[in-house]
């Protein structure tokens, strides 16, 4: 009987099928309580089987915002070393780009003792005559007319720049041929050095670097290199070779001038005038300029190196280090010797003469300090043996004329810095 009542009441419960709210909350008959249960327990268990993996689930997420959380750590520090690399990087392109030129000069100078081959077909082909147009060409293009006018205001300043140049400076070399050196043409070198004109393309590039006045730096330049190859001759015969017969190709001297100096300047600057396009890409680019020059002015020490690589390696190490120390007792004593001047005229002339303004002075130190190489090898090659070996009076020079620019490039850096600390203490 029991039987059959259960089996009526599960068929019931089927036919009704009440919600499972309303099956907890209605309140059966003790057998029919038994029934419900046990459906209610399937019904729990079928859930919990459902309701198990729930906490996995957080703990998955839990875990994943823990790896979330380690990745963001990890990609934090990845991050702070990018910075740090790319400040290193920084640094490291702000002081190239402030030692531009020494850098290029002494990279020059390493290869060519490296691999001399290329810098020696270099000059066999005549890129230093390239490299000298091409810097002019560029002093053309960024000559602006203004600087021009300029420069013609400060004459005086020009005037004593050529009078150092061709009259003062030469009177050292009687100074340094009375040093005793094995082999004598060292000293001899040197002293040939001193009494050459201002060089044709570092003084300008220099000047330029160091916010000068260019266009009174090309002026000296122009006109010293030109009065020079009157005299030069002069000054050789009258402190150095008296009685040795030194003579100059005069002619071919000027016309070499003429055309690596004047005709790239003209034609830069008549460029310029024409057009306005060109005129404000250079103005926009005067830095980009400014490096192109370095490195055409990098190549000269690197072809003289290389020519010179055999003979140097031929010589004590101790003579050539003692010529080479002269030149740079020499530069220096020039640069001090100008600056000192220039302070007299200054407390001559008062604070509103040219002399007190740094864009001319700065110009007048630099170009006034330096002496050129090229025309110093083309009149040794003329000498013909008068006054010694020709590798060996030049290869002190090529040290003295690397010397210089090393030594000029480390002074317009000082300059630079000072003129940046200066505009921070007016702000």
């Amino acid at each position: 009987m029991a039987t059959v009542t259960t089996a009526h009441q599960i068929c019931a419960v089927r036919r009704f099928k009440p919600s499972f709210a309303a099956v907890k909350g209605v309140r059966l008959q003790r057998s029919h309580d038994r029934l419900s249960r046990s459906l209610l327990h399937g019904f729990s268990s079928c859930s919990l089987l459902y309701s198990q993996p729930r906490p996995i689930r957080r703990r998955l997420s839990a875990t994943g915002e823990s790896g979330q959380g380690e990745g963001s750590a990890n990609n934090g520090s990845s991050e702070v070393s990018v910075q740090v690399g790319f400040s290193q990087l920084g640094k490291l392109v702000n002081f190239i780009e402030s030692n531009f030129l020494p850098l290029a000069l002494m990279g020059g100078i390493i290869f060519g003792l490296l691999n001399p081959t290329p810098g020696c077909l270099a000059h066999k082909y005549s890129f230093s005559k390239f490299s000298t147009f091409g810097i002019f060409f560029i002093s053309g293009l960024v000559l602006r007319t203004k600087e021009l006018s300029a420069a013609m205001e400060a004459w005086p300043a020009g005037v004593f720049g050529l009078s150092s140049i061709l009259l003062l400076t030469p009177l050292f070399s009687k100074l340094i041929m009375q040093i005793q050196l094995v082999p004598p043409e060292f000293v001899t070198g040197v002293a040939i050095f001193s009494c050459m004109p201002t060089t044709l393309s570092s003084g300008v590039t220099l000047t330029q670097l160091v916010g000068g006045n260019s266009a009174l730096a090309l002026g000296m330049t122009v006109v010293s290199n030109l009065l020079g190859i009157i005299v030069v001759p002069l000054s050789l015969s009258r402190y150095i070779g008296a009685g040795a017969g030194v003579s100059l190709p005069t002619k071919e001297l000027f016309k070499s001038l003429i055309s690596t100096l004047l005709v790239p300047l003209v034609l830069g600057k008549i460029l310029r005038e024409t057009s306005s396009v060109v005129a404000e890409f250079v103005d926009k680019n005067r830095k980009s300029f400014s490096v192109i020059s370095a490195l055409l002015l990098s190549l000269v020490p690197w072809m003289q190196v290389s020519r010179s690589r055999s003979l140097l390696l031929s010589v004590k190490a101790e003579a050539f280090a003692l010529a080479a120390f002269i030149g740079v007792v020499l530069h220096v004593t020039l640069l001090a010797a100008n600056a000192i001047a220039l302070r007299v005229l200054l407390a001559g002339g008062g604070k509103d003469s040219v002399f007190a303004k740094k864009e001319y002075t700065r110009a007048v130190i630099l170009v006034a300090s330096q002496k050129t190489l090229p025309v110093m090898v083309a009149v040794v090659e003329q000498l013909g043996g008068a006054l010694g070996e020709s590798g060996l009076l030049v290869l002190p020079c090529v040290a003295s004329h690397i010397n210089q620019i090393i030594i000029d490039s480390v002074l317009v850096n000082w300059w630079r810095k000072k003129d940046h600390v200066d505009e921070a203490k007016d702000l």
